[in-house]
């Protein structure tokens, strides 16, 4: 059951629509604001309807989002990826949040975690924040709310400067302020475009599937059977090859793609 608080009535019609048996969002481009950030965004939730509340609003407002429906789940997802914040409900079967907090900062993991929870006393907000929680939110919330947090939490730039630099040859990502330049020029991308870029950056010199661009750009766990993949890499490789030499991002013939600046076998 949906228990959120000052909810736009623009936001409930989309929310409706969203979910209806015909509903195709999740095969679409998400809507970006023009002054929101694109991030990567891992909701670890077991209420089903909540989680999907929550994933759809983040979309909505251009962000990739990943959701896990149980504390095991959630907390390989969040050891095997790269997200910009974590939403966590505190109360999950298999594994509970504050045991999946305590894993992720003693494995050296400093990704920011919003925690969610029905738990809303001053000594279980407390226990939460010291378990290594950045931000509590206690349920019903208003999703205006959330996203104001997670905001909050983006602007603080708590990347390791290490990380938040992305280079391959004379290819950069600024990972803070999402610019992409090559040989210092400018280079202007879409949202799908840049999470696709800063995925293959981040595995540059490895070959990267179409399942693995499936799963972690366009949170699909299936195979759409359409060119969708290859329309965006020709787009993505027309503005950052063409025109530049060498050509970095490579079609590995039969397994993928490899971004890289030695050339290997491709088609």
């Amino acid at each position: 059951m949906l228990m959120y608080m000052s909810a736009r009535p623009e936001l409930i019609k989309n929310f409706l629509k969203l979910v209806s048996p015909n509903s195709v969002y999740s095969r679409t481009e998400p809507f970006r604001h023009p002054e929101t950030k694109t991030m990567r965004i891992l909701v670890i939730e077991d209420d089903i309807d909540t989680a999907s509340y929550i994933a759809k609003g983040l979309k909505e407002h251009g962000h990739a989002v990943d959701q896990a429906n149980d504390g095991k789940d959630g907390l390989f997802m969040a050891l095997e990826n790269d997200y910009d914040i974590i939403i966590l409900d505190r109360m999950l079967p298999a594994l509970d949040g504050l045991s999946i907090l305590k894993t992720l900062r003693s494995s050296g993991r400093q990704t920011p975690v919003i925690i969610l929870s029905a738990l809303g006393e001053v000594g279980d907000r407390v226990q939460g924040l010291k378990a290594g929680g950045d931000d509590y939110l206690v349920k019903p919330f208003a999703f205006s709310e959330l996203l104001a947090r997670i905001e909050v939490l983006s602007r603080r730039g708590d990347m390791k400067p290490d990380n938040s630099q992305l280079k391959v040859a004379d290819l950069e990502l600024d990972r803070l302020t999402h610019h992409v330049k090559r040989a210092g020029k400018p280079i202007d991308l879409q949202p799908r475009e840049y999470l696709i870029l800063e995925y293959l950056m981040q595995h540059a010199g490895q070959i990267v599937t179409r399942t693995m661009l499936l799963e972690n750009v366009w949170d699909y766990h299936f195979d759409p059977q359409t060119n969708i993949i290859d329309v965006h890499i020709s787009r993505l490789r027309n503005k950052i090859d063409k025109g530049f030499n060498p050509a970095l991002l490579q079609t590995v013939r039969g397994a993928g793609y490899c971004l890289r600046e030695a050339a290997v076998e491709s088609q």
